[in-house]
């Protein structure tokens, strides 16, 4: 005999964002010239940051009225830059702050007795027993809440984290998914005479997003997710541990690579919506020439990315977390209900999409 169920939706119900208090942006621009050993190099930094399209990035780490100096608390010493002992050291001691002020913005005391299953995504630090374990213990949670820790995927992690939390919402109709997105970016700063190496650190930056997603029917409804990996491209962006923090390879050929590649992907991604019927792209701003490669590649209305470029100006890119902050300014804003689409990029090459609703309030 054949039952049928009604399909249970997922949706995201609310979002809340979170930076530490030191804002580096300004101060990385007058530093990093030094350390470029050509004239002809330090002219292209200084052009690159005045078109980055960015303002503000935040961090841990206090900036230092030393011209010659990164921070205050030397860090980032001169001819000494930490190794990657210490720089895991830094995460452990800051991320849970971060995470605490991120969950106390989402109300997590007022709404713990009801969370079912965490998901935490981070590529920026590591530590056991982590950040999952922390926030059980830190308020309250049932021990025997299920936990899942996405490590390692970079800038679309939380999608992936959207992901599973739909597909568990749609298992477990009762379900509510407390995800976190936690990255402290700027731990790892290489001193390089590279200059690829040295503007990929110019768009960087810490933050951190706390998100519910259940079968309340508010916020943004999760209606689709599609994944797609441009060929010949995994040598573009590559993230691994070094001896002197972790080695990011951030490639000049991304923006070009993204632009070329989204047009075979679109009508996958669209999942048989028509782009003219979609009103909301949440795209990560990964970097101001990542926006003008989407815009041009998907060929999207002017002004379709106002508000990824809004938090790329005033946050810099903040790897997993980025995305949420876009979406989460979507919400609050007074923007009208209607189809929305997500994109998110990272090793891969990979194209993660989710398509969504906002839905009336």
């Amino acid at each position: 005999m054949l039952y049928l169920h009604a399909m249970i939706e997922a949706y995201l119900n609310l979002i809340a964002t979170a930076v530490p208090e030191h804002d580096v942006h300004s101060k990385f621009v007058a530093y990093a010239p030094q350390l470029l050993k050509t004239e002809k190099n330090r002219a292209v930094f200084k052009r690159m940051s005045e078109r980055s399209q960015i303002d503000h990035r935040y961090s841990f780490l206090r900036p230092n009225d030393d011209p010659l100096s990164l921070d205050a608390d030397d860090f980032y010493r001169p001819g000494a830059f930490p190794d990657t002992a210490t720089r895991m050291h830094f995460y452990q001691r800051h991320a849970f702050s971060l995470a605490c002020l991120t969950l106390d913005k989402l109300g997590l005391a007022d709404r713990k007795q009801n969370i079912t299953h965490i998901i935490v995504t981070t590529c920026t630090g590591f530590y056991a027993p982590g950040l999952d374990l922390q926030i059980i213990n830190h308020y309250g949670l049932d021990p025997a809440i299920e936990r899942t820790v996405i490590g390692f995927m970079g800038c679309y992690a939380a999608i992936n984290a959207l992901k599973l939390a739909r597909h568990i919402v749609r298992s477990e109709a009762s379900a509510q998914v407390l995800i976190l997105n936690l990255e402290l970016c700027t731990l790892h700063l290489k001193e390089d005479v590279d200059l690829e190496q040295i503007l990929s650190f110019l768009i960087f930056a810490d933050g951190c997003s706390a998100s519910l997603v259940s079968a309340d029917p508010t916020g943004l409804k999760l209606k689709s997710f599609h994944a797609a990996i441009i060929p010949d491209s995994g040598h573009q962006i590559t993230w691994n541990i070094g001896a002197i923090g972790f080695d990011m390879m951030l490639s000049g050929e991304v923006p070009a690579t993204i632009g070329a590649g989204l047009p075979s992907c679109m009508n996958s991604i669209l999942n048989g919506q028509r782009m003219e019927d979609i009103q909301h792209w949440a795209v990560h701003p990964g970097g101001r020439t990542v926006l003008d490669a989407v815009e041009k590649g998907a060929a999207l209305p002017e002004g379709s990315l106002r508000i990824s470029r809004d938090v790329l100006r005033r946050f810099g890119n903040m790897s997993s977390a980025t995305i949420m902050f876009v979406l989460h300014e979507m919400m609050q804003r007074a923007v009208p209900s209607g189809d929305g689409c997500a994109l998110a990029f990272g090793p891969g090459l990979t194209v993660e999409s989710m398509m969504f609703e906002k839905v009336e309030s």
